[in-house]
This record gives C-alpha cells, sequence and structure tokens, in this order.
C-alpha cells in the first residue's frame, strides 16, 4: 500500500446502516440491484448465488463475500439459505476521495477464527438494525439511506466506537487482499484521474490538468480520450453529477447549494448537465428516489 493511501485511511469513516442475521428459503432472488452502501456477507447455512459484472460467484457456509458500493449485483437462491448481513456506507466529506474506490476487492475471502465472533457482537450491539425484509426496494432508497445514517451517527458514543472498530477489522480481511486500482496506464493521466478524484468541490479546467500533468492541452486531452474513452470535461461532469446524486440520497440540503459544493456556479447549468446524465433533473431524481 503507497504512503499516500496509509496517509488517507485517516478520512475513512465507515458507517454500519444496517445488520441482521437472514433466513431464507428459496426467497432470496432478486435482480440488478445498485445501492450507495458496499454488502458484506457471512454465510452460515445453504448456498446460494450472486451475479455480479465479473462473474457469478457460489456463497457457501463458512466463508465472507463483499459487494463493493454502485455494483450492479443480482442474487440467486433455490433452497435454504442462512447468512448475517452487513451495509456499510463510506461516510465522505465534500473534500475528500473515496478510499474504498482506489481498490479491486475480491468477492470471496476465508475468514478469520474470530470474525464471526466480532459479527454477532456486532449484531447483539445493534438489534435495532435488522432489516424490516430483505427486498432491497423496501430499503434502498433516499428516505430509509438517510434514516439509518442519522440512526446510525445518534447511537451511544460507546456503542458506534466498539460497532467502528469491528467494522474495521472485518474490512481489513478484504483490504488486505486488495490490489490498488489503476484506471489508466499511462502515470499522466491517471494524475490527472487522482487529482479529479481530489478536488470535485473545485471548477476544474482542461488547463489545469494538463498544467499539473506537464503537458499541453491539446496532448492531454488525446492521451485522456485514449485512455478513458471520453474527453476529460466529460469525465470531470460525470464524477460530479455521481457525487451529486450521494448527496441528494443522503443530504437533506437545498439543490442549489450542492450545485455550489461541486463547482458549479450556475444552478441552472447544474441542473441542465445532471439532466444530461441521468435523464432526470435533480429534484426529479431526488423525488423517483423517496
Amino acid at each position: 500500500m503507497e504512503e499516500e493511501e496509509i496517509q488517507s485511511i485517516d478520512h475513512l469513516r465507515l458507517l454500519l446502516l444496517s445488520i441482521g442475521l437472514a433466513r431464507h428459503n428459496g426467497d432470496w432472488n432478486w435482480k440488478n440491484v445498485n445501492s450507495p452502501f458496499a454488502r458484506l456477507y457471512y454465510v452460515m447455512e445453504g448456498e446460494a448465488q450472486i451475479i455480479l459484472p465479473s462473474g457469478e460467484y457460489d456463497l457457501s457456509p463458512g466463508r465472507m463475500y463483499y459487494i463493493p458500493a454502485y455494483t450492479t449485483h443480482s442474487y440467486r437462491c433455490t433452497g435454504v439459505f442462512t447468512h448475517y448481513y452487513l451495509h456499510i456506507y463510506e461516510d465522505l466529506q465534500m473534500h475528500d476521495a473515496s478510499l474504498l474506490e482506489k481498490f479491486d476487492f475480491p468477492v470471496e475471502i476465508s475468514p478469520e477464527p474470530m470474525d464471526l465472533e466480532l459479527i454477532e457482537r456486532l449484531h447483539s450491539l445493534n438489534p435495532t438494525m435488522q432489516l424490516p425484509q430483505s427486498n432491497p426496494l423496501s430499503y434502498d432508497n433516499s428516505k430509509t439511506l438517510h434514516e439509518n445514517i442519522l440512526r446510525n451517527k445518534h447511537r451511544q458514543l460507546s456503542i458506534r466506537v466498539e460497532s467502528r472498530g469491528i467494522l474495521f477489522l472485518l474490512m481489513s480481511r478484504f483490504i488486505s487482499q486488495a490490489t490498488p486500482k489503476k484506471l489508466a496506464a499511462d502515470n499522466r493521466v491517471q494524475k490527472a484521474l487522482d487529482y479529479i478524484q481530489k478536488n470535485l468541490s473545485k471548477t476544474l479546467t482542461i488547463e489545469e490538468l494538463a498544467d499539473m500533468a506537464c503537458l499541453s492541452k491539446d496532448h492531454l486531452t488525446r492521451l485522456f480520450k485514449k485512455e478513458m474513452g471520453m474527453a476529460p470535461l466529460h469525465y470531470i461532469n460525470q464524477k460530479k453529477i455521481e457525487r451529486a446524486q450521494l448527496l441528494l440520497l443522503t443530504e437533506d440540503i437545498p439543490i442549489k447549494s450542492i450545485a455550489y459544493q461541486l463547482g458549479y456556479e450556475d444552478p441552472s447549468y447544474f441542473n441542465r448537465i445532471f439532466r444530461k446524465y441521468t435523464g432526470q433533473t435533480p429534484a426529479e431524481y431526488q423525488e423517483s428516489n423517496k
């Protein structure tokens, strides 16, 4: 792990949104689930499958599984299946880049002998965080996500401290086997990508990126298109709109404030860009997720 990643662990804030022990009998079948939080599973009994962009995985007893945030996936279950589930949210501040997004994580690992005991302890500490039902449509929306984040932050301090410590231990199992994610082969383009991710709150320009990468504007644009399949400005707007979607789901602040936080000085322009990338205005997106 590089020095930058070691230092940035100080900014890693993991929140537990929900935890529970789920028992199914052929009724854990959901398609095209995509959430702004990660999922961790510890399988107790039976078998099931998760279908990810990287392939199909069999879930087996005594194993742990991880699905990153914003990963479209499906579930299939035809018989008895019992598992602990944890929904984990990375609480990002405006100037933070996601630490978890910097790595490619293994889907399946062998847990440490103490991990089941840790999960059971975490479950006992948070008895009100069990989901009322397993259908993602019942909990994977703006209102529920916002309520769960607030519930997490308003728990007793000692419970929050112990819960976060357990989350760090469990996530460390996957981080130890993760590999740094490199989006671009050219180091100059990768440098520009890292700079964009860390400065989404600014009004970024191609000139600024080119100067930072020690390239001309045209040279950077050509390299960027070759590596990323899109122009730098397109990528910048895409990442800003992704952060806007998260803020619309998790923060109770005016839409124009979100525009300003993301470096859009004209809220009307922000609305147009948002609609271009999502097919909805910010207000429509927020309403459709309630």
